[in-house]
C-alpha cells in the first residue's frame, strides 16, 4: 500500500510537468482559435502561457487532489477552457475540427519532447546533480501523463475536445441537444473516475509511452 509520504512525492513531481501540460493545451486552442479569426481567447488574455489565466478550480485543483486521495494510477485534469467563437471563424466547421484537436496536439508533441528531454539529462548531466533524480522523473511522467492529458481529452463529453472534434460533423440542431450532457459532465466523469472504468484508457497510454521512448531512445543511440 502506497503511504501519505510516497503520494506526497509523487504529487510534488507530477504536478509541475502536469501545470505545463494543461496551460499549453489551452495556449494552443487560443493560439489555433486566432489563426482562424477568432481572437476572443487574446482579447481575455488567454493567449498567455501565465498558468494563473488558465487555472480551473476542478479540472485543476480536485481532480489532482483526487487522484492523490484515492490513489487512482492516472494523473486526469484541465484547465479552464479558453473562450471561443465559432461564429468568428473564417471557416466553421474546419475551425472547430483544427481548434478541438490543437490541445490534444500540443500534448503529444510534449510528450516527444518529453521524452527527449529524458534521454538528454541521461547522456549529459553528471548523476551526481543533485536535481538529477527529479528533473530525470518529471521528464519522464510527462511524456506518460501528456498521452493521459490527450486521451482523456478525447472523451467525448462536453466541454472536454473529444465532444468538440464530434460536433464539428453535427448539424445545429443536433450540436444543441449534445450540449445539453455538459452539465452532467462532471458527474459522469467522477462516476467513471471512482469506478475505475478510467483506468482502462491506461492500456493506450503505456503503449504510446513505451514506444515514444523506444523511438527517441533509437535516435539518442
Amino acid at each position: 500500500m502506497i503511504s501519505f509520504a510516497q503520494r506526497m512525492q509523487s504529487l510534488s513531481i507530477e504536478f509541475l510537468p502536469f501545470i505545463a501540460a494543461v496551460v499549453f493545451h489551452e495556449y494552443a486552442h487560443a493560439w489555433m482559435a486566432r489563426r482562424f479569426g477568432d481572437p476572443t481567447a487574446e482579447q481575455q488574455g488567454r493567449l498567455s502561457l501565465n498558468p494563473l489565466v488558465h487555472l480551473d478550480p476542478v479540472g485543476t485543483i480536485l481532480f489532482p487532489l483526487m487522484h492523490f486521495f484515492t490513489g487512482i494510477n492516472l494523473f486526469f485534469g484541465w484547465a479552464k477552457p479558453v473562450p471561443i467563437q465559432p461564429r468568428k471563424f473564417k471557416h466553421y466547421r474546419r475551425g472547430i475540427f483544427w481548434v478541438s484537436l490543437a490541445g490534444v496536439g500540443m500534448n503529444v508533441i510534449l510528450a516527444i519532447l518529453s521524452a527527449g528531454i529524458s534521454c538528454a539529462l541521461r547522456i549529459f548531466l553528471s548523476r551526481n546533480f543533485y536535481f538529477y533524480e527529479p528533473l530525470v522523473a518529471m521528464a519522464d511522467i510527462s511524456v506518460g501523463l501528456n498521452y493521459s492529458l490527450a486521451i482523456f481529452n478525447l472523451i467525448p463529453l462536453p466541454p472536454l475536445d473529444g465532444s468538440k472534434v464530434l460536433q464539428a460533423f453535427l448539424s445545429h440542431e443536433a450540436c444543441l441537444k449534445y450540449e445539453a450532457i455538459a452539465p452532467y459532465s462532471f458527474f459522469i466523469l467522477m462516476g467513471l473516475l471512482l469506478s475505475g472504468v478510467l483506468s482502462l484508457l491506461s492500456y493506450p497510454i503505456y503503449f504510446l509511452t513505451e514506444n515514444t521512448f523506444h523511438f527517441i531512445s533509437l535516435l539518442f543511440q
